[in-house]
């Protein structure tokens, strides 16, 4: 299975561990850098976050010659920048002006223009120049 769709490192850990594990790491730690170690015992945080099965097989997939390492793990599909993009597109398809998306979400009227036109590029309506 192909998980291009998610930022790098958690296309890692899903292929390592599976991924509910990589979108539970995301929820519970997206955002800041992270310890794995060599292997973590049974009472790291990893371990309770996503089970002794898929801890240790982001512990393996880490693993250095030296044990552990620091990764910087991304926010993710759950993050808020996620949220908020949805939030834009939500009001994009609810009709609102650009103006009063701006406003409500902290966005730039130019990133709602652009937003706008990347759904209608999605969508199939427009057609390709090249």
């Amino acid at each position: 299975m192909s998980y291009a769709w998610l930022p790098k490192v958690l296309a890692e850990i899903a292929e390592a561990a599976g991924l509910d594990a990589a979108l539970k790491l995301a929820e519970a730690r997206g955002g800041t850098e992270i310890y794995v170690p060599g292997r973590a015992g049974d009472d790291h945080w990893l371990v309770a976050t996503v089970g002794r099965e898929a801890a240790d097989a982001i512990c393996r997939h880490f693993a250095t010659g030296h044990g552990g390492c620091l990764i910087e793990l991304p926010l993710g599909p759950r993050g808020s920048i996620a949220k908020l993009r949805a939030r834009v597109d939500r009001m994009i398809a609810e009709g609102a002006s650009a103006s009063a998306i701006a406003l409500a979400c902290g966005f730039t009227e130019r990133g709602v223009r652009k937003r706008r036109a990347k759904a209608r590029d999605d969508d199939g309506r427009q057609p390709k120049l090249l």
